[in-house]
């Protein structure tokens, strides 16, 4: 679509988590100490674990602060019970959003959420109202500045990924290979891509909008406002949505 680029979309969503370093970083170790709690602090056997510390090394953070938050995880007892919930409303320009959330307290959490919803001109709904706009899927990324055709096709393929999409990138920037899988064959395919040689820049499980909404005019900042009010909620893990927001508009907020 005109205007519109998948992989522009992700990397400014990629350089605003940048700038937000300290707040991903915090996100992250409260997952992976809710992840240590819950199933023990072996990411071998506890694969929820294995999932948090890997977004976490993809997010740049320390090993010695994963480390510190895995043994906090595994060793607290007594503390917070958190739980995760899972939030649904529509923003600005008929954007559909799903937003993951760890908390100790779900009124404290879900009156926030609500507030953030209007005051952006949009409205927090009820279990299932867009959840059905989404697929869950494995999405890994792979620098298609490093990495040609051949090298990512043999390699994601053999290792049974579900789909390889070509980079939307340009001269300057080729963008980025992204390769779906099945969530149960997510680990797997992503192992194998590492083993054969393969360097990825970023890989989770995530929701995957089935058709997605231009938006477009001010409707960017709008949306884009929302979504990073919502990021910066202590108890917000992750913010998905079926934007697919206009490059030269993405451009202009920097």
């Amino acid at each position: 679509m005109a205007g519109h680029s998948k992989w522009a979309n992700i990397r400014h969503r990629k350089e605003r988590q940048d700038k937000k370093k300290g707040k991903i970083w915090s996100k992250c170790s409260k997952a992976i100490m809710v992840a240590a709690r819950a199933g023990g602090g072996d990411p071998e056997t506890n694969l929820t674990l294995r999932y948090a510390i890997d977004e976490a090394k993809y997010a740049n953070m320390p090993k010695d602060t994963i480390k510190r938050a895995i043994e906090k995880g595994s060793g607290e007892a007594g503390g917070a019970e958190f739980q995760t919930i899972v939030y649904e409303g529509y923003g600005p320009g008929g954007t559909a959003l799903i937003i993951d959330a760890l908390t100790d307290n779900n009124t404290r959490t879900v009156g926030e959420v609500r507030s953030i919803f209007k005051k952006a001109g949009g409205s927090l709904g009820n279990a299932g109202t867009v959840a059905f706009m989404f697929v869950t899927k494995g999405q890994i990324f792979i620098d298609a500045n490093k990495y040609d055709e051949d090298q990512v096709m043999e390699a994601a393929l053999e290792a049974g990924a579900e789909d390889v999409q070509a980079p939307e990138g340009d001269d300057d920037d080729k963008g980025a290979w992204v390769i779906e899988t099945e969530p149960t064959e997510f680990q797997g395919v992503k192992d194998a891509i590492e083993a054969a040689g393969i360097e990825i820049v970023e890989a989770e499980i995530t929701r995957i909008p089935e058709n997605t909404v231009e938006v477009t005019g001010d409707d960017v900042r709008k949306v884009m406002n929302l979504i990073d009010t919502l990021e910066d909620n202590d108890d917000v893990q992750k913010v998905y949505s079926n934007a697919d927001f206009d490059s030269e508009e993405l451009a202009k907020l920097g």
